[in-house]
């Protein structure tokens, strides 16, 4: 075996045959043994047999099973190791969490569920399989795979009456770290009593619940095939109220912030009821909160104000706010391609119905924005809504406007 690896060295000090994986060659940070007896990592371990590999990598050996056993020894030995040669500069590994146990998530789902147990034990599993979902997707995936989703689904809606059961809440914790299948989410959103219940859950004192209850709506609308479905969700008023005030009250919270975006524009979809996003107050709150989100939270905040804007009520909700249109203007090539798309969708729907609207876009700058915009990489679609905005804005443009100059005709603008 230490004649068939060649010298590993890190920092320039040589690492011992041992503490090297079979497979990768690299020093091991989670060093496992499988049924045959041989050690391995175990990212290249469960890699290998990801693939269809039924054998030992050394030995060749078949598996008898895939259990997987820490070398707790090993792995401690590879620390004092590193921590040994930590002058050279080579960092201790730290030690891994390990992985869940399927018997022992078999054990915690099974006290959760019985009904005849205390609320003490039930409560209990929950919090510990909300502990072991939060460490890792490997342990998701163990929880997952022992029909999780069902049994959580059935202890979160055994008493939608019941809005403060501190079950159906650590149900529900675990529940929305999980990815339904669209059999799940139609059960969830097929029954009336049950979008209900979370829809009063998103007014719950906890911000946690709240969240966690914007989250699941989302999962069922984002989950579902049926417009008809998602348009009876839509319908229960209390949900886009709910969703607006966790954006506008909760900002201090990252996930709430997330979690907000992320259902507002899966409820904003559906044409037919954007008013009641309107109603509720989405308008101005977008436009509020759009600076304090990340990138990929501004894309959905971004879209979802266009899609507001194709409504009337949500086109004089923006155009109200004096900050819509600089804020649209100043997002154009800023965040990503897919950002400006969105942003110059918004402002041209904007300025199609106000000429104040063109006023506050030509003094925010609109125009060397959207005549950088034509000659960039962008989308061939901001591109395409770049162009009908410049035309649309042509008699806005002040005399000394770049847009009036001869550098840039205007029969470069195609019509569409």
């Amino acid at each position: 075996m230490p004649g068939s690896i060649e010298p590993l060295d890190l920092c320039n000090v040589q690492v011992p045959y041992y503490f090297r994986c079979p497979i990768s060659l690299e020093l091991m940070r989670d060093p496992v043994t499988v049924s045959t007896g041989q050690t391995y990592d175990r990212t290249s371990i469960e890699s290998w047999a990801a693939t269809g590999n039924t054998t030992c990598p050394v030995t060749r050996a078949p598996l008898s099973d895939f259990t997987l056993i820490p070398n707790h020894t090993l792995r401690r030995l590879i620390q004092d190791w590193c921590v040994a040669n930590r002058a050279f500069g080579i960092e201790r590994i730290p030690t891994p969490k390990q992985p869940a146990e399927p018997g022992m998530v078999r054990s915690l789902l099974n006290q959760a569920s019985t009904v005849s147990n205390p609320f003490s034990v039930r409560h209990s599993a929950l919090v510990r399989l909300k502990g072991l979902a939060r460490e890792s997707e490997k342990n998701r995936n163990v929880i997952c795979s022992h029909e999780a989703r069902e049994i959580l689904m059935r202890i979160l809606f055994s008493d939608v009456s019941s809005g403060s059961s501190e079950l159906s809440q650590e149900a529900l914790a675990v529940l929305v770290m999980f990815q339904l299948t669209e059999s799940e989410c139609t059960e969830i959103g097929s029954d009336s009593n049950r979008v209900v219940y979370l829809s009063e859950l998103l007014f719950h004192s906890s911000i946690e619940v709240r969240v966690n209850s914007a989250s699941l709506i989302e999962t069922v609308l984002a989950g579902m095939r049926s417009s008809d479905l998602r348009a009876e969700i839509c319908n229960v008023d209390e949900i886009f109220a709910g969703v607006t005030d966790i954006l506008k009250n909760l900002s201090s919270y990252p996930r709430a912030l997330r979690i907000g975006v992320r259902a507002l524009f899966a409820l904003c979809l559906l044409k037919q009821t954007r008013h009641k996003a309107v109603q509720a107050g989405a308008a101005e709150t977008l436009i509020d909160r759009l600076t304090d989100l990340d990138k990929c939270d501004a894309e959905r905040a971004l879209a979802t104000i266009e899609l507001l804007c194709r409504i009337p009520s949500g086109c004089s909700a923006f155009a109200s706010h004096a900050l819509t249109v600089p804020l649209l203007v100043k997002t154009i090539l800023r965040i990503s391609d897919r950002a400006t798309e969105y942003a110059a969708g918004a402002l041209m729907a904007l300025c199609s119905e106000s000429e104040q609207s063109q006023k506050d876009a030509v003094s925010a700058g609109v125009l060397t924005q959207l005549l950088l915009l034509v000659q960039s990489d962008c989308t061939d679609r901001a591109k395409r809504k770049a162009q009908m905005l410049l035309k649309l804005l042509r008699d806005s443009w002040p005399e000394d406007s770049i847009g009036n100059s001869d550098d840039f005709a205007c029969s470069e603008i195609v019509p569409f």
